[in-house]
C-alpha cells in the first residue's frame, strides 16, 4: 500500500475502529469492578476522541467522502448506545435516560434522511455539540463509578452530567427539527 492509499483509508479506519472497540468496552464493563470499570473508561475515552480524528484525517488527506459523513455519527451511536445499554443493565442510569437518548437520535437520523432526500444541509447546533460533550464526560463517569474514599460522590456528579446530556438531546433535537423547517420555506 502506498503512503498516499494509507492516507486516503486512514480516516475511515480511524472511524471503523471506534466501532471496534465497542465489544471490548462492553466486555470490561461486564465484572463491574473499579480496576475493570477504570480500564473500561478508558477505552471508550480513547474511542471518543478518534471522532474528533477521524474527521480532521479526512479533510487534511482529502478523503471527505459521503460515506465517511454517513458512518461517522453511526459510529459514535454506536458507541454510545452500547455504552448506555451496559450502564441500563448495570443499574447505574434511568431508562429514561437511555429512551430519551435514542429516541432523539432516531428521530435526527428521520429528520437527516428526509433533508437530504430533499436536498436540504442542516448545520450542526451548540445543544447537539454540547450534548455530546457532556455524553463524553458523564459516560466515562459512570463506568467508574463510586470511588469512595477517593473521590466520593463521583457516581453522581456522573449521573448528573448525563441528565444534562439528556436535556441538551431534547434541546437540539427540537433545534434540528426547527432548522429542517425554516430550511424547507426558504
Amino acid at each position: 500500500m502506498t503512503a498516499t492509499e494509507f492516507q486516503k483509508k486512514l480516516a475511515m479506519r480511524i472511524t471503523l475502529s471506534r466501532i471496534f472497540m465497542v465489544p471490548v468496552i462492553v466486555a470490561l464493563m461486564w465484572p463491574d469492578t473499579l480496576t475493570w470499570n477504570v480500564v473500561a473508561a478508558i477505552c471508550f475515552i480513547l474511542a471518543s476522541i478518534t471522532d474528533y480524528y477521524d474527521g480532521y484525517y479526512a479533510r487534511k488527506y482529502n478523503a471527505v467522502s459521503n460515506f465517511g459523513k454517513f458512518m461517522d455519527p453511526i459510529a459514535d451511536k454506536i458507541l454510545v448506545t452500547s455504552v448506555l445499554a451496559m450502564l441500563l443493565a448495570q443499574g447505574k442510569i434511568d431508562a429514561w435516560m437511555v429512551i430519551i437518548i435514542l429516541a432523539r437520535d432516531n428521530f435526527i437520523g428521520g429528520i437527516r434522511s428526509v433533508a437530504a432526500a430533499d436536498q436540504i444541509i442542516i448545520a450542526a447546533k451548540p445543544a447537539g455539540k454540547w450534548k455530546t460533550a457532556m455524553q463524553m464526560i458523564a459516560i466515562p463517569i459512570v463506568i467508574i463509578g463510586n470511588m469512595d474514599p477517593y473521590l466520593p460522590y463521583l457516581d453522581k456528579i456522573g449521573y448528573g452530567v448525563l441528565w444534562v446530556s439528556v436535556i441538551l438531546s431534547i434541546t437540539s433535537g427540537i433545534e434540528y427539527y426547527v432548522g429542517y423547517l425554516k430550511s424547507r420555506k426558504a
